[in-house]
This record gives C-alpha cells, sequence and structure tokens, in this order.
C-alpha cells in the first residue's frame, strides 16, 4: 500500500495558497519547518517571522506563498484529510463486508497516518499532533462561512461523505449518517487530546491511546446503529 500511496499526489485547494509550496525547494521547507515549528511552540505563538528564522530566509518569502498562518493550518489539515482519504480508499478496496469496512475506517480515523519517504517535507507525527490540537482553529472563526464557500474544507468534508456512505451500507436506514461521522471524527481528536491533558475527562489513556480509543468510537458507531460487533 506504501508503495501506491507515494505515488499520488497530494491536490489542495489552490485558493488556499498563493504559490504551491510544492513547486519549488523553498516552499517544501516553509511546510516542513512550518509542521516542526507549530508542532512545538503552538499556532497561536506561531508567526512567519519566527518560521523565516527557522528556514534561513525572510518572512517576506514566507509571504509569498501564503497569506497569513490561518491559510497554512488549513494548507496543513486539508493535506492530512486527503492523505486519510486515499489511506482509507486503499484499505477497504476489495473488501465485501459492510461490517469490516466500517471497523477499518474507524481505526483509520484514531490513528495517526502513516507517510512514505516520497513526502519527506511531512512528519507524519508532528501533523497529526497539529491536527488533535490545532485543526478545530481552521474552522473556529468569523469568517467560516465564507471559507466554506471557497471550497477550503472540501477534503474534510469528503472524508466524512465518505465514512457516511460506509454507514448507510451497514445500516441503510439510519437518519444521520453525516452528523455520526462527524462526532466520531472530532471526538478522534478531543479523546486524544483530554488524554494527554485533562486524562480525568476519559477513559482513553495515556500517549499511545490507539487500541482504547479506537474500542470507544467502534462502540459509539455499532451502538448507535444497533449493530453487533464482531468479537
Amino acid at each position: 500500500m506504501k508503495t501506491l500511496l507515494s505515488k499520488i499526489q497530494i491536490k489542495i485547494n489552490e485558493r488556499v495558497y498563493l504559490k504551491d509550496p510544492e513547486s519549488s525547494e523553498l516552499g517544501r521547507k516553509i511546510v516542513r519547518q512550518s509542521i516542526m515549528l507549530i508542532d512545538k511552540i503552538g499556532l497561536e505563538h506561531f508567526t512567519f517571522k519566527k518560521l523565516a528564522k527557522e528556514i534561513g530566509s525572510t518572512e517576506a518569502s514566507v509571504y509569498r506563498y501564503f497569506e497569513n498562518k490561518h491559510k497554512l493550518l488549513i494548507y496543513l489539515v486539508s493535506w492530512y484529510w486527503n492523505w486519510m482519504e486515499y489511506q482509507l480508499v486503499f484499505q477497504t478496496s476489495n473488501l465485501e463486508s459492510s461490517k469490516k469496512v466500517l471497523e477499518i475506517a474507524i481505526s483509520t480515523l484514531a490513528k495517526p497516518i502513516e507517510i512514505d519517504n516520497e513526502y519527506e517535507n511531512i512528519d507524519a507525527t508532528a501533523l497529526h499532533r497539529i491536527v488533535v490540537s490545532e485543526s478545530a482553529k481552521a474552522y473556529l472563526t468569523k469568517e467560516v462561512d465564507s471559507d466554506n464557500k471557497e471550497g477550503y474544507f472540501a477534503s474534510y468534508k469528503r472524508l466524512t461523505h465518505r465514512v457516511a456512505e460506509m454507514i448507510l451500507k451497514l445500516s441503510p436506514s439510519y437518519k444521520f449518517p453525516n452528523a455520526l461521522v462527524s462526532i466520531i471524527m472530532e471526538s478522534s481528536h478531543q479523546q486524544s487530546y483530554f488524554a494527554k491533558h485533562f486524562p480525568t475527562l476519559t477513559e482513553v489513556k495515556g500517549d499511545d491511546n490507539e487500541e482504547s480509543l479506537i474500542e470507544f468510537l467502534t462502540d459509539i458507531i455499532f451502538n448507535t446503529l444497533k449493530v453487533e460487533r464482531k468479537k
């Protein structure tokens, strides 16, 4: 699967950036170092001035690629959702069992993405931490409606709809597939965040919380759909 995924070119909405960062070494360095810096200091303290210092360039050079750090964040999380969708497609292709497909989808949403060396400018582990702690800030803004009209969140919505279709194949009469998937996707981040920072608010425990998180999310979906889980 990694060999196949490495041949995929991730496409991000062109309105998010001023110049495609994949078009130059500087652009790729901006993406690579921004992931590392946001992961280290958080979005609130992240600035293009600090990023420019990290990459040994000028603040103006960063602004040639992205209008502001909000657009950069949208670029990063969009990349993440696109890659996750590709993973999901490959992992569920040629499977006949709707239950198995949905179980794999839940597992995929709960786990950090795996990225081949083909995309060496993307630190998958750091990007996952950014998605857990910062991704909601991409749309929790006053400009969300205009951003949505520009298609900035298309990758996030497309992944949601894809998993919602999996739910409907298993339970065609269920009335709220997109709502259920959006709860699962946000819960996968929130519970991971709580496990690290507010452990008394969740039974999902520890830094390596994939197993308990997958179990929790699976319980939500299968109990809601009233479908017996595979033992």
